[in-house]
């Protein structure tokens, strides 16, 4: 199984395994890391999963649709980094990606 790492809010550092086919925050919630919130359960309608992706990964993800951009524009944290894991599908292609959780709103 490919392999993501999770910086987490104070800065520790978790390599987790992931099922491809998972979503990124899917792969986050099921390795036991609390912080994400993760309310909305993947639906696009939150933004409690939001992550800022190192930026060596942006381009390989794929674009960011309206209602993700709109859910983010609701973020005092946003940056140009700025995704919701929720809308990043987890695949081989993205061995070592690596996602630090955003500040809480």
């Amino acid at each position: 199984m490919p392999q993501l790492t999770v910086v987490t809010r104070d800065g520790t550092e978790r390599t987790l395994q992931g099922e491809i086919g998972l979503s990124v925050m899917e792969v986050i919630r099921d390795n036991g890391v609390d912080e994400l919130l993760a309310l909305c359960g993947g639906c696009c309608s939150c933004a409690t999963c939001h992550v800022h992706v190192d930026e060596e990964w942006m381009s390989a993800l794929p674009p960011m649709d309206g209602d993700e951009d709109d859910l983010l524009d609701s973020s005092d944290h946003r940056a140009a980094n700025s995704r919701l894991s929720c809308q990043i599908p987890f695949s081989a292609a993205l061995e070592g990606l690596r996602v630090t959780i955003a500040p809480e709103d």
